[in-house]
């Protein structure tokens, strides 16, 4: 059963901007998972945009504003053979459990200015 939707999108030059603006803010974003298998340069800001508008998606998907919530409670890892995955953590996946979501599905994509991000919350099977 779908719990809850979510969709993000991200003004790419508008990311980059405010990442140049407060260096400290990419620390805050983004966790060790997020960050693992970015290149530098800037396929590194379109990739980080897409993971910034995934981890909006997640809220968005867990219905909004989550007490105690840390950025790093929702990060992006990547598989050997590229497909993104959530890991959600935290005040994020205490949400989740109540709301018996078990299992996540996510879409990036970046093209020209903008990055969006797709997530879809599911209970499968037994929730407990």
């Amino acid at each position: 059963m779908v719990i809850g939707v979510g969709v993000d999108v991200v003004d790419i030059d508008r990311f980059a901007r405010s990442l140049e603006r407060t260096p400290q803010l990419g620390e805050r974003l983004f966790g060790e998972s997020d960050q693992q298998g970015i290149p530098e340069g800037p396929a590194r800001t379109q990739s980080l945009a897409a993971r910034f508008a995934a981890k909006e998606a997640t809220l968005k998907a867990l219905g909004g504003n989550i007490a105690g919530f840390h950025w790093h409670d929702i990060q992006v890892a990547k598989s050997d053979d590229g497909v993104p995955s959530l890991l959600v953590s935290g005040g994020a996946a205490q949400r989740a459990r109540e709301k018996g979501v078990n299992s996540w599905h996510l879409s990036l994509s970046h093209d020209g200015p903008v990055a969006v991000a797709f997530v879809i919350a599911q209970s499968v099977g037994d929730a407990s």
